[in-house]
């Protein structure tokens, strides 16, 4: 019988079991999933490929995951939450960078390079 998912949606339900398994898939709330039930539920709505969704739910669903991944997972390309240029910052030793917000950390970490 052959897939109702296209290459990309698989991608996407491959990339989000990945992240549940790795124990890194959070649920709306920001909580971690722990039941690998709501984890197949995630895949598949962010895949657009719910059974669950009309048609065009699941279109919205994927453009907008479509859309999350090309921007990647942080907002901007290669930028990073706070945390991770904090990280970078101390690696760095940047002085002041615990009193720093995330565009301050941006602006050091690129005059230190």
């Amino acid at each position: 019988m052959p897939s109702k998912q296209n290459p990309k949606q698989k991608e996407i339900v491959g990339r989000v079991m990945h992240e549940f398994k790795e124990g890194e898939l959070n649920s709306g709330g920001g909580r971690k999933v722990r039941n690998p039930r709501q984890a197949i539920a995630i895949a598949l709505h962010e895949a657009g490929s719910s059974n669950e969704q009309s048609p065009a739910q699941n279109r919205r669903s994927l453009k907008r995951t479509e859309a999350r991944e090309r921007r990647g997972a942080t907002g901007r390309a290669g930028e990073g939450t706070r945390a991770e240029l904090y990280e970078r910052a101390k690696r760095a030793n940047i002085p002041g960078r615990s009193k720093m917000n995330k565009d301050e950390l941006r602006r050091a970490l690129d005059r230190k390079h």
